[in-house]
């Protein structure tokens, strides 16, 4: 188990552009089309990452606390899958089902997204405001696999709380940590 941290891509940064399979739909997705009204969260994840899993069940629920308040929730997974097949979009969609996830689980074939995003670990979560600018990015909160931590979400909470108040960008944000993204060769 790897513990890869967050690049931590500069605040501000307008959301980069993207239109992926989404494996859930079978559909094409951009993100213009799953933005949401007043936030975004991006999520950098896969399949087989025990830091992702460790998290799956408090993503889902938060995701469900949070969508109702027009903040959008996005998956996207850019493993190299020929090296990495438990990623592939076919599981991919199975995970989703499995979590029963309430957003869109991409798949990034190219990898130009996670680049793109400065994504670095699994988990690494964005989250953009309405003009798609970067508020936070980082953590989940201090919980990983075997640290006894609960799982609370209360980093990206504590973040879109404050954004949907009007407050701003959050002082502190702490890099996210887990598995490097399995880059091709």
């Amino acid at each position: 188990m790897a513990n890869t941290p967050s690049n931590m891509l500069p605040l501000r940064t307008i959301a980069p552009p993207f239109e992926l399979l989404d494996t859930t739909s079978d559909q094409q997705k951009s993100l213009q089309i799953l933005k949401g009204d007043k936030g975004t969260v991006i999520m950098f994840i896969c399949n087989h990452c025990p830091f992702v899993r460790h998290l799956n069940a408090e993503i889902v629920k938060t995701a469900k606390e949070y969508q109702p308040k027009d903040i959008s929730f996005v998956a996207i997974s850019s493993n190299d899958v020929e090296n990495y097949p438990q990623d592939a979009p076919h599981l991919m969609k199975l995970i989703s089902r499995e979590q029963k996830y309430s957003f869109p689980y991409l798949y990034d074939e190219s990898q130009e997204v996670a680049k793109s995003y400065d994504a670095a670990c699994t988990p690494d979560f964005y989250l953009f405001d309405a003009d798609l600018k970067l508020v936070y990015r980082g953590q989940f909160d201090n919980s990983r696999p075997g640290n006894g931590i609960p799982v609370t979400g209360e980093d990206l909470k504590t973040a879109m709380d404050a954004l949907l108040s009007g407050n701003g960008i959050i002082e502190i944000q702490k890099p996210s940590m887990g598995c490097n993204i399995k880059w091709k060769k």
